[in-house]
Parts: C-alpha cells; sequence; structure tokens
C-alpha cells in the first residue's frame, strides 16, 4: 500500500509539473498573439489569454498525460527504483495500477470539473471579442420554449422565437419576431405560422402583426393577406455557426441542449457524439499511461531509450489522430455514436496491454 501511494504521488506530482509547463507556454503564446491586437492593453491581453488557454489546454490533455506518463517511467527508470519493485516480487501489471487509476481520477475530474470551466471561459472570451470587436452577427439560443435569435440591422435589432425548425434552418415554424429601434424601444410584433430564409430576408407566411407603438396594439393588429419579408443579413453558415462548438457547453447541460435542439428540430448528432467522448475521456486517458508503460516501463540499461521514447509519442500521436477521426466519422453518420466514442480508447487500452503482457510474460 505504501508503494503504491508512492508511485500515485510520484504520477500526480509529474502531471502537475507538465500542465503547468503547457500552461506557461501556451499562456506566453496566446499572450503576444493578443498584444498584436489593436486597442488591447497588457492587462486586457493577459486576461483575453488567461479565458483562452484553458480551451487548448483540456483538448491537448491526453497528450499531456502520455509525456507525464514517460517523464514518470523514465525517471524511474534512471533512479533504478524499477529494478527494485520488480525485486521486491511485485509484477509490472500490479505496479502500473497506482498510475491508471491515476489517471481515470483525473479524467474524471477533468470532466466533471474542467470541462464546466472551459465552457464558462470559452464563453466569456467570445463575447468580449465580440463586443470589442463590435460584431453584429446573429446568436442562436437553444431552450425548452424553442429556439431563440437576433439579428442586427442599421433600425435597430429583431429577435425571433420558433417553436421547431427545418434541419438545416432554413424554414421556422410557430414563429414570433420582435423588432426594435435603435434606442432599444419595442416597435413591432409579428406573429407567423413559418418563416423561410432566402438571400437577404425571411418570407413569414400566415403573419399577423402588431405596431407596439400605438397605445393599444390590439385594436390596430392587422392581418396580413400575402407573405411578408422581414429585411436580414443572415445566411445559413451564420445560423449553423452560431450554436459553436460543443466544447463550449459545459459538461453537465450537454443532455438537456442535446434535448433542445432536437425538440427545435435541429441534428444533435455532433452534440452526442462529443458528450460520450466525454464518458470516454478518462479511459483514453488511461490508455494513454498503458501506452507509454509498454515502451519505457524498462531499465534504463538496455539502452535504445530515445526510440522506445519516440515510439512510444508516435502511438499517442496516433491514438489522438484516430480519436479525431472517429469523431468526424460520428459527426457525419458514417458509423453510430458509441463506436466513434469508445472504440479508439477501447482499442488503444487493449492493445496496450497486449504489448505489456507480452514484454512480461513473453
Amino acid at each position: 500500500m505504501t508503494l503504491t501511494l508512492y508511485i500515485a504521488r510520484r504520477f500526480a506530482s509529474m502531471f502537475a509539473m507538465v500542465f503547468a509547463i503547457f500552461m506557461a507556454i501556451l499562456l506566453l503564446i496566446d499572450l503576444i498573439d493578443q498584444l498584436r491586437k489593436t486597442g488591447v492593453t497588457a492587462a486586457g491581453a493577459l486576461y483575453l489569454s488567461l479565458l483562452n488557454v484553458p480551451e487548448s489546454l483540456y483538448q491537448i490533455l491526453p497528450l499531456i498525460m502520455i509525456l507525464s506518463a514517460i517523464a514518470l517511467f523514465l525517471a524511474l527508470a534512471r533512479s533504478s527504483e524499477l529494478v527494485v519493485v520488480r525485486a521486491a516480487g511485485r509484477s509490472g501489471l500490479r505496479f502500473l495500477l497506482a498510475p491508471v487509476v491515476v489517471a481515470l481520477v483525473i479524467g474524471a475530474l477533468a470532466v466533471a470539473v474542467f470541462n464546466p470551466l472551459v465552457g464558462a471561459t470559452s464563453k466569456a472570451y467570445d463575447r468580449l471579442n465580440a463586443a470589442r470587436g463590435q460584431n453584429a452577427a446573429a446568436v442562436m439560443s437553444v431552450s425548452a420554449e424553442g429556439l431563440w435569435m437576433r439579428q442586427g440591422s442599421p433600425d435597430g435589432q429583431s429577435v425571433i422565437k420558433a417553436a421547431r425548425s427545418a434541419p438545416d434552418g432554413s424554414e421556422l415554424y410557430a414563429v414570433t419576431v420582435l423588432t426594435f429601434a435603435a434606442d432599444g424601444s419595442p416597435v413591432e410584433r409579428i406573429e407567423a405560422a413559418s418563416a423561410r430564409l432566402e438571400p437577404g430576408a425571411w418570407v413569414l407566411s400566415g403573419a399577423k402583426r402588431w405596431a407596439l407603438a400605438q397605445a393599444n396594439p390590439e385594436q390596430t393588429a392587422t392581418a396580413a393577406s400575402d407573405d411578408l419579408r422581414l429585411p436580414t443579413d443572415l445566411t445559413l453558415d451564420r445560423i449553423r455557426d452560431s450554436f459553436g462548438a460543443p466544447s463550449a457547453i459545459a459538461f453537465w447541460a450537454l443532455p438537456s441542449y442535446i434535448a433542445g435542439l432536437e425538440r427545435a428540430g435541429f441534428s444533435a448528432r455532433g452534440y452526442q457524439v462529443w458528450f460520450q467522448m466525454e464518458l470516454a475521456q478518462p479511459l483514453l486517458l488511461a490508455a494513454m499511461v498503458l501506452v507509454a508503460a509498454g515502451f519505457t516501463m524498462r531499465h534504463a540499461r538496455f539502452g535504445k531509450t530515445g526510440q522506445m521514447v519516440l515510439l512510444a509519442l508516435l502511438g499517442g500521436f496516433l491514438i489522438f489522430f484516430l480519436r479525431n477521426f472517429a469523431q468526424v466519422l460520428g459527426e457525419n453518420g458514417q458509423i453510430p455514436v458509441f463506436l466513434a466514442a469508445w472504440s479508439p480508447p477501447i482499442a488503444a487500452a487493449f492493445l496496450a496491454l497486449g504489448l505489456l503482457l507480452h514484454l512480461e510474460d513473453g
């Protein structure tokens, strides 16, 4: 038990050190990039970098894990601690129990705690960038009531609410539109059975209008005999981009967000794949530890240390690439969601275990 806690503590401290090194490097690079932008002070650039770096760190977490495992096994080999552990009668697989458990715990904490933090910082970063650049792009959100969309115009803004949508966002159903003047005062309310997006305008069918500037809007309400055209600068690409990346949504909020997308009529497959990949994150980190052990958990006197480290890194990058490739296939519907998320870490773990069993008993 004492030896297990010692190895677990060594691995946790090694992971913290490698994580801090990567954070410092990414923070420095991002800080320089922020300072190159106009209208940003040093303090503002540092704040923006602190908001932007967590997302990059979270994306490369598996690579940080395999580097930490390689560094741990190399340090234990140089100090001959691996020889002492084996001389004490402990097998290599039993020795790996502590690092694997630590990797699983780190993965669970990353998904449960770090992931929501990344989502919050990413949203704050995008919001500050939009405010600084005075970006008037449409903003879309999905809730239990349906989907909400905001679009800007020289005369003011419009807020569009719809109960559901076509899968590509080109047509909305049960639509309510509120238009506002440049000073923020309400101008008009429109309710329509459907709204179809055409170049430069929404075409509203079955519309009824209320002039909100009137003393009694209900008495002056008029039903349009023909389709109404609401000017817009939106396109289908901008509507799809308004959803943002799945990584910008906290892990705990993903199930409700996916349900809201499906109620609104949009495809939530990309978010389902991301949710399953987050669930598989602890297993992926544990697989990275096993891959590193398969190549570097050996005595330094055997030689070829550099080659073994290179092979371990190549194995980690290959798993990382296959995971991203499977994600793309899952999002495009080429393979099932569960297979896209879970097959890379499971395959990596079994292959690494096979290599370890060969080295231990072969």
